[in-house]
């Protein structure tokens, strides 16, 4: 566990990490974070999501080439979670699916461990073949899921400095009226 003592300082040290050392991840804390997924708002309390969990090293493999670009990092994680949504079961499964994600990477960030959001859905490879697609092969999902995001998880090989509040964009800030 981190010493992070409360949510802001929890925000402020949340940062992308795309490069992972090669340790496991402990059961307990892969639990954890899938439980901060579980536990996650979601419209009308459906919680339609569903997860898979991926730590086979030729799977993540595979994973980092369903998208031209952006996605290279999966193959350097030790485990990766990717996002579902079924839209004709929820109309909000992509709200739903990012809220869980986000508390996922809140979790692991707790936790002392690094994340990186991997954006599949509308994405794909430039032969037009869809990452949706590219990944349901890998992972065996029924076609009527879409894969929203792949988080990728692992502890970091880097050190990132906290987001800086002097650089918070209040300007994007309207009270009232735009």
């Amino acid at each position: 566990m981190t010493d992070m003592t409360d949510f802001k300082t929890l925000l402020a040290r949340r940062r992308s990490h795309r490069v992972f050392s090669h340790r496991e991840i402990d059961a307990d804390d892969v639990q954890t974070i899938l439980r901060a997924a579980l536990m996650a708002p979601s419209s009308m309390n459906r919680r339609s999501w569903h997860f898979v969990v991926i730590d086979d090293a030729m799977d993540l493999e595979k994973l980092a080439d369903a998208k031209e670009h952006g996605s290279q990092l999966i193959k350097g994680a030790p485990l990766a979670i990717a996002v579902l949504g079924d839209p004709l079961e929820n109309d909000c499964w992509i709200e739903d699916g990012s809220i869980a994600a986000f508390a996922m990477q809140c979790q692991a960030e707790e936790l002392g461990l690094g994340s990186c959001w991997v954006q599949m859905y509308r994405r794909g490879l430039n032969d037009g073949t869809t990452a949706d697609t590219v990944i349901r092969g890998i992972l065996d999902i029924p076609d009527n899921y879409h894969v929203l995001c792949i988080i990728a998880l692992g502890y970091p090989e880097d050190t990132k400095a906290p987001h800086d509040e002097d650089n918070l964009k209040w300007e994007n800030v309207h009270v009232g009226k735009f």
